[in-house]
């Protein structure tokens, strides 16, 4: 009995021991699950965190892309107010959007996002889950597309604007009314509101889409450039008297086209970025999962397909329309291209982007001469174009192409009638009434008390000097001859800045007076005065003139320029020298009326030299001296 006790003692004791490990192994393995999740929830988090920051990156670098594609399709007296704008619209951009905007744009609501004043901390149903991607990084890679949006106005409206005024739109744009687009369409609001019960789930069964902002970046954007250069009105000399638009050139094509390949390698990041993570999986058009690595790399693809499409057939479309393929319309097109697939590029195969390409090589053509011609609007680079009008088509392409995966309903032409394409309109509409009417308060309440629009003196002299006080962002280099604004007769007034009643008379020492006497007149003075003196000419009846662009100083070697606060010892400037040769018109009425365009009274107003001429021959009709001067076609 007693040794029977015993082994059961032994059993029990081995029974418990065995409890006892198991217990700690399980304990162990399940510590050893925790870490394994903990550790691969860590890496998903990274991995996501990297591809947000690279295509923030991404994006961030097509602010040197817009710069320089502005800069290049304008002229170079205004290269630093170009380049100054596109730096200033990133820094507001960046401090106010943080302040206001974000939480606007991301906050709850279905209209009007809950402004948190300068905090990541707030409920949201747009913004990715904390866990799987940091607010922080999504911050900084929302903000570059804030700053993309009002750098499409700036274009629109260059060269003639204000650049206090810039700042004050800027603003506006910053932390009203691109966060209240943005918080309908991206930001959780009642265009993109998916849950139970909500007004787009009630009324269509799905919501609006727009995967990387053809809408809710390019088209506001486009939008508000639009209505801001309506509202400024023109350049000087953009018009002549009968409306007739005439073209003012662009000074530098290859800085254009360097601007259009890094904004065409950073669209990667615009629209692959908008993936947000590369971990999980979300549906196919067939119906199947797929990664969303896989739909990054279909992101990449039809982007690309869709801007080579456009470019091509611009390229072609303008061969055919102009009997040359024109190069600024095809960087254009490009451009267009990219717009057009933002909304889309998600949910379209190759074929969705080439058509769309095709629609957008096309559709920028006709809506920047619609624009130049018909409505009289003044877009120095063609934003309207590339971004309102494509914006816009692209986002409606999405109910037209779309082939139904990554939960995108399927568009009218890959079998899902018109539901989504109806959708679609519904956000463009909605969205564009809302920029519409900001807009044109804020540029008409602008115009009317501060005022928009630089004087007229300043534009043709260039903003650079009036605002910067630059004289040249090109110094030692020579001016090219687009520079100097063609402007109407009643755009320009005759007399310099000063009158000349108080200034010393001129006494002009020429030889004895003879019959039909051919005198040359060869005026050096400031560019920017070019139409005044050439409608000072005109009046007195001297047509015929030859104007080159030179470099020179007089004996005070320039007037003073100052960098960074020291001075600068310039001792060649540009300048323009007018050449004329008349017969018929008094010399001294020549003089006089060239001091009376030219006087400021400071130095640098010019110099007038005056030749006798031996004669002259008329190449077409051999006829000599006062005879060769006459005649219209000369």
């Amino acid at each position: 009995m007693k040794r029977s006790f015993t082994k059961l003692r032994t059993a029990l004791a081995i029974l418990i021991a065995c409890c006892l490990t198991t217990d700690m192994y399980a304990q162990t393995a399940v510590a050893t699950d925790s870490v394994a999740t903990d550790t691969v929830a860590q890496l998903v988090s990274g991995v996501n965190t990297v591809w947000m920051l690279l295509a923030a990156m991404l994006v961030f670098f097509m602010q040197p892309g817009f710069a320089l594609v502005e800069a290049g399709f304008t002229r170079t007296k205004n290269t630093a107010n170009i380049l100054m704008k596109n730096f200033v619209d990133f820094m507001f951009g960046s401090l106010l959007y943080w302040l206001v905007g974000f939480g606007i744009m991301f906050g709850l609501g279905d209209f009007f996002g809950t402004p948190y004043l300068m905090s990541l901390l707030f409920d949201s149903n747009g913004l990715p889950d904390p866990a799987s991607l940091p607010t922080e990084g999504f911050l900084v890679f929302q903000t570059v597309f804030c700053a993309t949006s009002a750098t499409i106005v700036s274009g629109a409206m260059a060269e003639r604007t204000k650049f206090s005024m810039y700042l004050v739109y800027t603003i506006f744009i910053s932390v009203l009314i691109y966060p209240v687009s943005g918080h309908w369409t991206w930001g959780g609001g009642w265009l993109m509101n998916g849950e139970a019960g909500s007004f787009m789930t009630e009324t269509f069964g799905t919501t609006f889409h727009d995967f990387a902002g053809s809408c809710a970046v390019h088209m506001v954007g486009g939008m508000a450039a639009l209505i801001g250069a309506a509202v400024l009105g023109p350049r000087i000399g953009k018009y002549d008297k009968n409306g007739k638009p005439r073209a003012i050139l662009g000074h530098n094509l290859t800085m254009a086209a360097l601007g259009v390949f890094i904004l065409w390698f950073c669209w990667f990041g615009f629209n692959g970025g908008s993936t947000v993570a590369m971990e999980g999986l979300t549906n196919a058009a067939d119906g199947s999962e797929m990664t969303m690595g896989a739909l990054a790399g279909s992101v990449f693809s039809t982007t690309n397909m869709a801007a080579a499409v456009a470019t091509v057939t611009t390229m072609l479309f303008t061969w055919i329309r102009y009997k040359k393929p024109d190069v600024s319309m095809s960087l254009n097109g490009t451009l267009a291209g990219l717009v057009m697939v933002t909304a889309s590029t998600d949910c379209i195969d190759m074929y969705g982007a080439a058509i769309e390409g095709i629609i957008a090589g096309i559709a920028v053509v006709l809506v920047i001469e619609f624009i130049d011609k018909v409505c009289k609007v003044d877009d120095p680079v063609g934003a309207v174009g590339v971004h309102f009008a494509n914006g816009l088509l692209g986002t409606i392409c999405v109910g037209l192409f779309s082939t139904g995966q990554n939960g995108v309903g399927a568009g009218l032409f890959y079998g899902g009638g018109f539901k989504q394409l109806g959708i679609q309109l519904l956000g463009v509409v909605t969205v564009c009434a809302w920029v519409g009417v900001t807009m044109i308060i804020v540029f008409e309440v602008l115009k009317h008390t501060i005022g928009l629009r630089v004087p007229a003196d300043i534009e043709i002299k260039g903003l650079d000097y009036a605002e910067h006080g630059l004289a040249s962002a090109y110094s030692g280099f020579e001016f090219a001859a687009n520079d100097l604004t063609i402007a109407s007769d009643d755009e320009i007034e005759v007399f310099g800045s000063e009158k000349m009643e108080n200034a010393v008379p001129a006494v002009v020492k020429t030889s004895p007076e003879k019959e039909n006497k051919i005198t040359k007149v060869e005026i050096l003075a400031k560019q920017s005065k070019f139409e005044k003196l050439k409608k000072a000419m005109n009046d007195i009846g001297v047509t015929g003139m030859t104007v080159t662009q030179v470099l020179g100083c007089g004996t005070q070697k320039g007037a003073p320029e100052y960098y960074r606060g020291v001075e600068v010892d310039m001792q060649l400037l540009p300048k323009i020298q007018v050449e004329m040769v008349v017969s018929k018109v008094p010399v001294a009425d020549v003089i006089d009326a060239a001091r009376k365009a030219l006087y400021t009274g400071h130095i640098g107003d010019g110099k007038i030299f005056v030749y006798d001429v031996e004669d002259v021959v008329k190449v077409r009709t051999g006829e000599t001296g006062y005879d060769a001067l006459q005649g219209a076609d000369d």
